[in-house]
């Protein structure tokens, strides 16, 4: 089970310190969007956990606790406008470097994060899923992951993916490994290899390319996610850390990208809608 000690377990008094969104600017951002021209798939890179924390004066581990309600947060609000697919940057494979306290901790959550919302996600249709090098991870980490996952296999309202022990230079070596090994069997012919081959390789197979990327705490760059999946994706970047992100942040971001034309090569005329 996953520890009830130190700076996790100690986490929830911050909760009130995060600026409130009043339920008025909600309802008003969520009226001004188009609900036909909602993105499928949004991925979200949660950064900013521990300057979150080192701002209120606090451990590393109370920002990852305080992130979870952002979790929420980005759920909730998917699942209200229409989502089908969420899919977080939880931990990457780059992540197994930090201190083992932290990563410790880190597992800790993610076990006590499933088994606490399993029941709410189910109950709310939501489909639990995850990619990554999951063998990886701690077994009372896969177990609990895995439990969560076939519990949740025959939702369809919304396909939450965690990425967890992921990067996208280790998906893309597994995919080409997966290629040769298909090559070298005879079941897959070189010179027919395309984009939909590639797709259906990636762990993320069976699930849309996503539309909108959003990362927190104002850092402006991929670190290595879903590197071919997001080949198209608008990008929304937002200076506040992840503890503070609230359901208005994911509105204001798939208001931005209505804003945006996309227009895949093509120019402004060619994507326009016809005049009447």
């Amino acid at each position: 089970m996953p520890s009830t000690t130190g700076p996790v377990a100690n986490a929830e008094h911050l909760s009130a310190c995060t600026v409130p969104h009043s339920e008025s600017l909600l309802q008003e951002l969520k009226s001004r969007i188009d609900a036909d021209r909602v993105p499928r798939h949004v991925a979200i890179i949660m950064d900013g956990n521990g300057r979150w924390a080192k701002q209120h004066g606090e451990h590393r581990l109370v920002g990852h606790a305080n992130g979870v309600r952002s979790v929420r947060e980005a759920l909730t609000a998917a699942r209200e406008i229409g989502i089908s697919y969420l899919t977080l940057y939880a931990f990457s494979t780059e992540n197994w470097n930090r201190p083992t306290e932290e990563v410790n901790a880190l597992m800790d959550l993610l076990v006590k994060t499933v088994v606490d919302e399993i029941d709410e996600l189910h109950e709310n249709g939501v489909r639990l899923h995850a990619i990554g090098d999951l063998a990886s991870l701690p077994e009372s980490c896969r177990q609990t992951l895995q439990q969560g996952i076939a519990r949740t296999a025959g939702n369809t309202r919304i396909t939450l993916t965690l990425a967890l022990s992921y990067s996208a230079r280790w998906e893309i070596v597994n995919m080409v490994k997966a290629a040769a090994q298909q090559a070298q069997a005879g079941t897959l012919d070189p010179e027919r290899i395309d984009e939909n081959t590639v797709s259906g390789l990636l762990s993320t197979h069976g699930m849309p390319d996503p539309e909108l990327l959003i990362r927190t705490s104002g850092e402006q760059r991929i670190s290595n996610f879903l590197l071919w999946q997001i080949a198209y994706a608008e990008l929304w970047f937002t200076p506040d850390f992840w503890p503070d992100f609230r359901k208005s942040h994911l509105f204001q971001a798939v208001l931005d990208y209505q804003q945006r034309e996309r227009r895949f090569g093509r120019i402004s005329e060619q994507v326009a809608p016809p005049t009447p």
